[in-house]
């Protein structure tokens, strides 16, 4: 039968569920996970939003409700909510009419249909700069679509910073009209951000050079706790009109609602100015994407979500279920770096308080990484990205003390 197919073979397993699948497969009761992005109690158990608990007794209870289908857009209560989370309620694109709107199967889907709407539409350039290091499913999204795949610095592993200067020579350097991939917030993988003063120097930049920009944003609200400061650089660019060119948004309500399982996302494209025609070309375009890939969105974490957002008790109460996931997060953070650094464990780590959000760049090298999972039973990805979320009071002690252990052991061979 092989012949029947050409070029087919084997591919690996993704690296971060070949790394769960280890994870599962490790006997040891003290191992830790520190590789899934996805949020733990101090406990290390999946938390269930107070919020998303009290929003699914009322959609379950409400006597309309039911599982028929959603339309090809989605449900629009929600992607409408979903935008001014995005965007402020008070948005001068919302109130000038120049953002088309689509539910998408979270923020992967989103970027999907990006992809082939640009492959498709956009006429200027095919090229697609993501950040070095991204999340490794940027590149093979839009390679598999067959954008070209080009990359920008980020990431200075000699200063554990930002290189900002690189990032503005790729900026300026690129074809005109070039495609950007920006992390909103909460920097995947390395948990860096630029501050607003350099958000403010990107923008002007891609701005003068008319390139679109793509936002990636899942971690609106889980990183720093306050909706508003994670949506800088989206409000900074829309509603200061600091971005002349389109600019699209992919959205996730994953993190932000731990609505994972579910995959809660959208769309939304911004226009510069207001055009009827083109908004309705734009929303028909994507529907028809929509109707070909998956006929229309799933509706029940749609409809909680929307819950959530347009109920003032449940949207009062998420803000705080967002307090206390960042709060967490950040207290790992402290601990961490305050436990390495009691342990005089070689190099600096400032860096981990530095960085915000779920993720952690550790600096650990491969080797480092591997020797944690085979000697501790600790996981993380090779590349040294840590999950914080997987840290927490019972497991912090551990964690730092084979960091330490690693740390000390490959040095001593160096």
């Amino acid at each position: 039968m092989a012949e029947l197919f050409t070029n087919l073979t084997e591919l690996p397993p993704d690296p971060l569920f070949g790394l769960k699948a280890r994870f599962s497969q490790d006997s040891r009761s003290d191992k830790v996970d520190l590789g899934i992005g996805a949020y733990r109690d101090n406990n290390g158990k999946p938390w269930i939003l107070p919020a998303v608990k009290q929003a699914e007794k009322k959609l379950i209870e409400d006597p309309n409700y039911n599982h028929e289908y959603l339309s090809i857009s989605g449900y629009e209560p929600f992607f409408k909510s979903a935008a001014k989370v995005l965007l402020g309620d008070d948005s001068i694109a919302i109130k000038e009419d120049r953002i088309i709107s689509q539910q998408t199967l979270s923020g992967t889907g989103a970027l999907h249909l990006a992809g082939v709407f640009l492959k498709k539409f956009y006429q200027k350039s095919k090229d697609i700069y993501i950040s070095q290091p991204t999340w490794a499913n940027h590149k093979q999204v839009f390679e598999t679509l067959g954008l070209n795949v080009k990359s920008y610095p980020y990431w200075d592993n000699s200063t554990k910073s930002l290189d900002l200067k690189g990032f503005l020579n790729t900026i300026n350097t690129a074809e005109d009209g070039s495609i950007f991939l920006l992390h909103a917030c909460a920097h995947n993988p390395t948990g860096l951000d630029p501050t607003e003063n350099q958000w403010d120097e990107i923008l002007k930049a891609l701005e003068a050079k008319k390139h679109i920009i793509l936002f990636d944003s899942a971690y609106q609200g889980f990183a720093s706790g306050d909706l508003e400061k994670d949506a800088y650089p989206i409000r900074k660019a829309i509603n200061e009109k600091i971005i002349t060119s389109p600019i699209i948004i992919c959205q996730s309500f994953a993190k932000n609602v731990g609505m994972y399982g579910e995959r809660v996302g959208a769309i939304h494209v911004i226009l510069p100015t207001h055009d009827k025609n083109l908004n309705n070309a734009i929303k028909s375009q994507l529907n028809l994407i929509i109707r070909c890939e998956i006929s229309n969105p799933p509706a029940y974490g749609s409809k909680i979500v929307s819950a959530i957002l347009n109920d003032p008790s449940l949207y009062s109460q998420w803000r705080k279920d967002l307090i206390t996931m960042s709060s967490r997060i950040k207290k790992m953070r402290k601990e961490l770096r305050n436990k390495l650094e009691e342990l005089g464990t070689p190099g600096k780590w400032n860096h981990i308080t530095d960085q915000t959000g779920m993720f952690s760049f550790t600096g650990l090298t491969p080797e480092q990484v591997s020797r944690l999972e085979k000697e501790h039973g600790v996981y993380l990805v090779s590349s040294g990205r840590a999950s914080v979320a997987g840290l927490n009071e019972h497991n912090i002690d551990k964690v730092a003390h084979a960091i330490d252990e690693v740390v000390r052991n490959v040095k001593s061979k160096l």
